[in-house]
């Protein structure tokens, strides 16, 4: 796995061990259309990363500009290898945060909204494939008081997965399908 575009472009992300089935990083080719699709218009803005794994996707944001991501997992493998990946992106440490934090709380828990300086404009949640933590992030963001006036979501889920035309808040604007996975991208109604 590598980064993409921006600063850091070509560098090499850690990964985890090759038996590992407990994270599950987004491909470099799945990521690059994600970004095709979100634009050039990156810079600025404040990047959540929810079941971040290896953290490529606010990696690739903070590469490409983002003023910062704050980073999501409860998986003590996976917070190390955000960290040994934020360290490639020149100023990552500085535009960007850690936190452990079980989402089956919610996204308005002091543990993250206390590591959250600005409004989040980009959310990216990569759950495990069809467990109920789905639904659970999918409701927290609906009700979240984190993000910012008009922020784009971006599910990651398995291709069978079949999500939610529209949450309280949130209405699906598109849904792309990259090899096993399906992304599906909410907006406020």
């Amino acid at each position: 796995m590598r980064i993409i575009s921006g600063s850091a472009k070509g560098r090499a992300l850690r990964t985890p061990p090759p038996r590992s089935s407990a994270i599950r990083p987004t491909t470099d080719r799945a990521r690059e259309a994600l970004f095709s699709i979100i634009g050039p218009d990156i810079g600025g803005r404040h990047v959540l990363d929810l079941c971040a794994g290896t953290g490529a996707f606010g990696c690739e944001a903070l590469s490409r500009g983002a003023a910062s991501a704050v980073f999501v997992d409860n998986a003590r493998t996976a917070l190390d290898l955000i960290a040994e990946n934020i360290a490639v992106i020149p100023a990552g440490a500085s535009r960007s945060r850690i936190v452990r934090h079980d989402l089956c709380k919610g996204l308005d828990h002091p543990a993250l909204t206390g590591a959250i300086s600005s409004p989040v404009d980009l959310v990216f949640a990569d759950p495990p494939y069809l467990t109920p933590l789905t639904a659970v992030i999918l409701a927290s963001i609906d009700t979240c008081t984190i993000l910012a006036e008009n922020p784009l979501v971006i599910l990651e889920e398995q291709k069978r997965f079949d999500s939610p035309e529209t949450l309280n808040r949130f209405w699906k604007t598109d849904t792309r399908k990259y090899g096993d996975s399906t992304f599906t991208f909410y907006q406020l109604k």
